[in-house]
């Protein structure tokens, strides 16, 4: 049976925490590094109902994508949630550890998951990563979708594929649009939209989109987007860094037991539709003299 420090740096080896961004808070949280390792579950989030969700497993050692003190703390009170799930963590002789940024620039990392669950025969990063001499890490990536379809039957198939949440998938985009080829970035990717123009893509899948950048990118070019829930479009990798783990297990003999929870953590629990759409041209109630409506 490893112990935490053998399985931790297993875990840095796929996911070199050098490589996570200057902002980021990678790494191992809490954790004996002498302790015993027989049992890890991976999860997005390191919320208490994943806390929780290890007890019963009896876990030793939690790995989840999200940090718990992204900006840090001055405290690790139990009368804060976070604090709580700390306490729940040390008292159970769990470890916590982190990859975020790094496991999102890695080969393979966060958007290959993306992409492999998608069915996208990934063709190379989105953002390449200048440190990378073979080009193939960085952030998001380029893919093919083969036979092409139109934009309304990918986003169906989004939509069945990536783990289901209360908002489902946001379209923007003729839906009758052809689409061939695909960019994907796991998490919050409003932010790569010139990227994504530069490299010729037709539709973008990511997560956490806005209105403004989403108006601005949409008068500037064709791209069609497609927006998905944050954690659907993170969860994908925690089964493909369930596999690394297990291949590292079975190579050292370890024995690992490696689970993956199928917990939606993403924070919205509903959706509405609407019933009814108001026409175009709904009058206007009219204005009294002090600008309140009659």
């Amino acid at each position: 049976m490893p112990r935490l420090s053998e399985v931790i740096a297993a875990l840095d080896a796929l996911w070199p925490p050098e490589r996570a961004e200057s902002w980021d808070a990678v790494g191992t949280v809490c954790g004996d590094p002498d302790a015993e390792v027989a049992r890890v579950l991976f999860a997005v989030d390191p919320v208490q109902e994943i806390v929780d969700e290890a007890v019963r497993l009896g876990a030793n050692l939690l790995v989840t994508h999200h940090p718990l003190y992204l900006r840090g703390t001055t405290t690790v009170s139990a009368g804060t949630f976070k604090g709580r799930a700390v306490h729940t963590l040390i008292k159970n002789d769990i470890a916590l550890h982190v990859a975020h940024t790094n496991a999102d620039t890695a080969d393979p990392g966060v958007s290959d998951a993306l992409a492999g669950a998608l069915g996208l025969k990934v063709t190379g990063p989105l953002v390449p990563d200048p440190t990378d001499p073979e080009g193939r890490r960085g952030l998001g990536r380029i893919c093919e979708l083969d036979p092409p379809a139109t934009l309304r039957h990918f986003a169906a198939r989004a939509a069945a594929r990536l783990p289901a949440t209360a908002q489902g998938i946001r379209v923007a985009g003729d839906p009758d649009a052809i689409v061939r080829t695909v960019a994907v970035s796991g998490g919050s990717g409003d932010g790569l939209f010139a990227d994504v123009r530069a490299a010729g893509a037709d539709v973008y899948l990511t997560a956490d989109l806005r209105h403004h950048p989403v108006s601005e990118a949409r008068a500037e070019s064709p791209l069609a987007l497609l927006d998905a829930a944050h954690w659907a479009t993170e969860w994908p990798w925690c089964e493909l860094a369930a596999a690394q783990l297990d291949e590292i297990s079975d190579r050292n003999g370890w024995d690992l037991r490696v689970h993956v929870s199928t917990r939606v953590t993403d924070p919205w629990t509903s959706h509405q539709a609407p019933s009814s759409a108001l026409p175009t041209s709904a009058p206007r109630a009219p204005l009294d003299p002090s600008g309140a409506p009659n």
